[in-house]
């Protein structure tokens, strides 16, 4: 395993972490040096064509892991919907999701075009029928 891939790793086990406790703590007791994560935050929806075929999704998830190498994400993230209390306002109509973090917008713009991002389209844009995006800078 390389230097950076071992530094994403730790990233990737701590970020959590120190984001949950950020939101816990009262605004007042986080300064900007105690927690301090990328920018930018690239976060994708995919409904599948075939819902609930299991090897689709899958090959899904195989294929969002290898966007993890892209030397300008900071972070990922890949989820399926939560069994959380069904409310209005919760859309959990998608199969999969991913969050990848980003320093700025530069670094997410790079990842657009990035050969493996581009393999990754290529390889899986077959197992979806719907993609939503939403990209958000931290304030």
């Amino acid at each position: 395993m390389s230097d950076s891939q071992s530094q994403r790793r730790r990233f990737l086990l701590t970020a959590g972490a120190a984001a949950g406790a950020a939101a816990l703590a009262p605004a007042s007791a986080v300064s900007a040096g105690e927690v301090t994560l990328p920018t930018i935050r690239h976060s994708v929806f995919f409904w599948l064509k075939n819902p609930g075929d299991q090897a689709d999704r899958d090959a899904l998830i195989a294929g969002l892991k290898t966007l993890a190498g892209i030397e300008t994400v900071k972070g990922i993230q890949i989820g399926v919907p939560a069994s959380t209390e069904k409310r209005d306002v919760v859309d959990n109509s998608f199969d999969v999701s991913e969050m990848l973090l980003f320093d700025n917008v530069e670094g997410q713009n790079s990842y657009q075009t990035h050969p493996i991002h581009l393999k990754f389209v290529e390889d899986c844009e077959h197992l979806w029928r719907k993609v939503v995006v939403y990209d958000s800078i931290a304030v």
